[in-house]
């Protein structure tokens, strides 16, 4: 019976009030979602495998309080010797929920975690859109959204230390 006491006077310490560190998505959806086939029906007939670029860039930006929104921008152009084949073009949003959470738990979860959750499903709606527009699906490999995310702040903080130009 005393260890039962012990249990609910710690649970009450906090008065109810969680002041636990959280974060996490709330929601996901297509904010943009363009499917270019400039060459077709041509595009169909040729012959040569195209060549993938694909470009991507995360942006966050605070919503109210807690809320956050990331958007993860993919854009993929498949391009033949004989001109482009399709351009792909998803801005995929998300609302994150951030909760007691320092500045630097923040931006890593912003710019590496929320992403990491968020490309499957955008990879997916890629493979449908391309699949969709005619072609194979595009399927492409999983990212390291940590790792480039630790290669982008050594990259700031190498520019920062080491400053290019004339004084």
């Amino acid at each position: 019976m005393a260890d039962e006491g012990n249990i609910i006077s710690t649970l009450n310490l906090g008065n109810g009030e969680d002041t636990s560190p959280a974060a996490g998505l709330i929601s996901q959806y297509i904010k943009d979602l363009s499917v270019e086939n400039p060459n077709a029906p041509q595009s169909y007939q040729w012959q040569d495998p195209p060549q993938l670029d694909i470009q991507f860039n995360i942006s966050a930006r605070a919503i109210e309080g807690e809320v956050h929104e990331v958007e993860l921008k993919i854009v993929a152009t498949a391009r033949a010797q004989a001109g482009i084949v399709y351009v792909v073009d998803l801005a995929f949003g998300s609302l994150v929920g951030l909760r007691n959470l320092d500045e630097a738990s923040i931006h890593a979860f912003l710019y590496a975690e929320a992403p990491r959750l968020l490309f499957p499903f955008a990879r997916r709606i890629l493979a449908d859109a391309v699949r969709d527009a005619g072609y194979a699906p595009m399927l492409l490999d999983p990212i390291d959204f940590n790792a480039l995310y630790v290669q982008q702040l050594s990259a700031q903080a190498e520019a920062t230390a080491n400053p290019v130009g004339n004084a």
